[in-house]
């Protein structure tokens, strides 16, 4: 069996975060692990509180499982401050981790702060670097690159400069976009790869970038190419969307066991 780590933060809701990536390594039929960065009180209304772990915690958690039992892919979402990036990629780095997602969360579906101001540097100083391929969302490259992602132009020269920090490639969702066709652009090597289709008519994408990068380290646990690995985990998540389910107040979760 594959073995796939998630390191983030808890969703109490169970839609995004820890929950939803034990959920989309599970329905791909894999062994899920967690090293928990943060506590969230959240829903699909909002985040409404934030308690981090210490990094020596973190620290603790990762000693274990890769003392134990070694993943084949890693999975990273959301890492508050700069000492837990900077044990996170201290540790991932001593043990050599492969295949490795980073998601950089910044900014819940519900528009509730993930990431601390300061942390951004570090991110894309320390963790950046190591990744197979980085996962933003429109106003995440936006932050990230510091000019407005407005069209698949925009896309292109923010994975260019996104594209500057890591060997890996870099996978802008071009979700946020005022379209009737959802782009998606993988940038890897100075080449382009879109994965386009029509937007799904649902408002309940809560988790889905957690969701999208858990499926995308699935993939690559198995072997799989990077741009294999997206095609699957898009058409993974297309489904989960399409499956409509219609669950709390605000921005709901997707069905994660639509195919079982």
């Amino acid at each position: 069996m594959y073995k796939v780590l998630t390191i983030a933060g808890s969703d109490s809701s169970g839609g995004a975060g820890i929950q939803a990536d034990i959920k989309t390594i599970t329905v791909h039929k894999m062994y899920a692990m967690s090293a928990i960065t943060a506590l969230t009180a959240q829903n699909t209304t909002g985040v409404y509180g934030i308690l981090e772990a210490t990094p020596e915690f973190v620290a603790n958690q990762l000693d274990c499982i890769f003392g134990d039992i070694r993943p084949d892919a890693v999975k990273i979402g959301m890492v508050s401050n700069i000492d837990i990036i900077k044990i996170i990629a201290q540790k991932l780095s001593e043990y050599e981790a492969e295949n490795i997602v980073v998601d950089p969360v910044m900014i819940s579906a519900s528009g509730g702060k993930l990431l601390n101001d300061d942390a951004i540097e570090a991110l894309i100083t320390y963790l950046f670097p190591l990744a197979a391929v980085i996962t933003p969302n429109i106003p995440e490259a936006e932050t990230l690159v510091g000019f407005p992602v407005k069209s698949k132009e925009d896309m292109k020269k923010a994975a260019e400069k996104i594209a500057r920090f890591t060997k890996g490639g870099v996978l802008i969702k071009g979700g946020h976009l005022d379209s009737t066709i959802t782009s998606d652009l993988l940038y890897l090597e100075g080449k382009e790869f879109w994965f386009e289709a029509p937007m799904i008519n649902n408002p309940n994408t809560h988790g889905t970038g957690c969701t999208l990068s858990s499926a995308i380290a699935c993939n690559l646990a198995e072997g799989l190419t990077l741009h294999e690995s997206v095609k699957n985990a898009k058409e993974f998540i297309t489904g989960a969307i399409k499956a409509n389910l219609k669950l709390g107040k605000g921005l709901g979760p997707l069905n994660h066991c639509f195919n079982l």
